[in-house]
């Protein structure tokens, strides 16, 4: 049994829509799905693995899928354990994982400082768990034929606080662009995503224009740019891979001068910079030492097993070598991040692990 707290449901859940349907009509709020087909080979896993319990997940919309994917398996395995998985964005997750009010926070950036502090407040501890590299996708309209590839520089054009109410139309862009009207859609700013945008593109992370379409629902986004032919958005990369029969992906220009499109292989191997990045979850001590569904859980996510459902959702598998250093990371109980309260753009996870 899954039980999933979120805005959106993927397509190959037909199941968990229709029967959010029924309960809908029944006066039920709590998004709940059932596999039949395996419920009794599920219930005879349970008994086998003694687990039991509830695992609280909150944070990036960006991390989300694969937290939602990984919660459905090992559900299969464990009924008696029950995943919640919501979406508050990676800055709304830390305040509810440093408040105490769940066990795992998803992120699509590193902790920062401030959210360090309020953690150490209320004596929270963390281990932080990178979980897979993701490359934030830049899209625009089918119809959207003169944009092929972009520098960052003119996404900062777009997207800098100075920009507001002022940078309107593509020709402002680039002199060979048509005279179209220029419209944004971007997560809001409590998204982690949102933060390494624009400190990749503008040099300052959480700052833009604020004349843009936000929305915590990456599908929101999707269907602004799908509808609007002078629209661009951002997201993660496995929202573009979701959608791509319905937008555009854009080539960016690297730090070799290189128009790189977003793929598995550019993101792992680094050439389609700055946008590529690594993503998290954090999960708390006390619930790692106290609740064993969430030392299984966590242990679960991070297998090479379980790597396959990582790219099922669109996002790059950590290779082995990484894996072995973060469960040895999770199995030593090492606290704090690894960034010290700062940025994930230009580093190498592996340097850093």
């Amino acid at each position: 049994m899954v039980f999933l707290n979120t805005k959106r449901s993927w397509p190959v859940r037909l199941s968990a829509i229709a029967l959010l349907l029924a309960l809908t009509a029944c006066g039920t709020t709590e998004t709940t799905s059932e596999s039949t087909e395996s419920k009794g080979e599920s219930e005879s896993a349970s008994e086998d693995s003694g687990l039991s319990g509830d695992v609280l997940v909150d944070g990036s919309s960006t991390v989300f899928p694969i937290s939602e994917a990984m919660a459905e398996e090992f559900m299969k395995e464990n009924s008696k354990v029950r995943v919640t998985v919501g979406v508050s964005g990676s800055g709304g997750g830390f305040k509810k994982f440093c408040a105490g009010e769940t066990d795992i926070s998803n992120a699509s950036r590193p902790i920062k400082e401030s959210e360090i502090e309020l953690c150490k407040e209320a004596g929270i501890e963390f281990v932080e768990v990178p979980v897979a590299f993701d490359g934030i996708s830049v899209v625009v309209n089918k119809e959207n034929d003169w944009a092929t590839c972009l520098k960052p520089e003119e996404l900062s054009k777009m997207w800098e606080p100075a920009a507001e109410e002022k940078i309107t139309n593509w020709k402002q862009i680039r002199d060979e662009f048509p005279d179209q009207t220029l419209s944004l859609y971007g997560p809001g700013t409590d998204s982690g995503t949102y933060d390494y945008f624009t400190e990749a593109t503008y040099g300052e992370e959480g700052e833009s224009r604020g004349d843009y379409t936000a929305s915590e629902d990456d599908n929101v986004i999707v269907q602004g740019v799908e509808a609007d032919k002078g629209s661009l958005g951002f997201f993660g990369f496995a929202y573009y891979e979701e959608n791509k029969d319905a937008l555009k992906v854009l080539e960016i220009e690297n730090s070799a001068g290189e128009c790189i499109t977003p793929s598995s292989a550019s993101i792992e191997d680094g050439t389609y910079n700055p946008l590529a990045r690594p993503i998290f979850f954090y999960v708390k001590k006390e619930s790692l030492d106290t609740k064993p569904a969430v030392k299984a859980f966590v242990d679960y996510q991070i297998s090479s097993d379980q790597a396959h459902l990582v790219t099922e959702v669109g996002y790059v598998a950590l290779p082995s070598a990484l894996v072995s250093k973060i469960e040895t990371r999770i199995a030593e109980v090492k606290l704090g991040s690894i960034f010290e309260g700062g940025t994930s753009l230009g580093v190498k996870l592996a340097d850093k692990l």
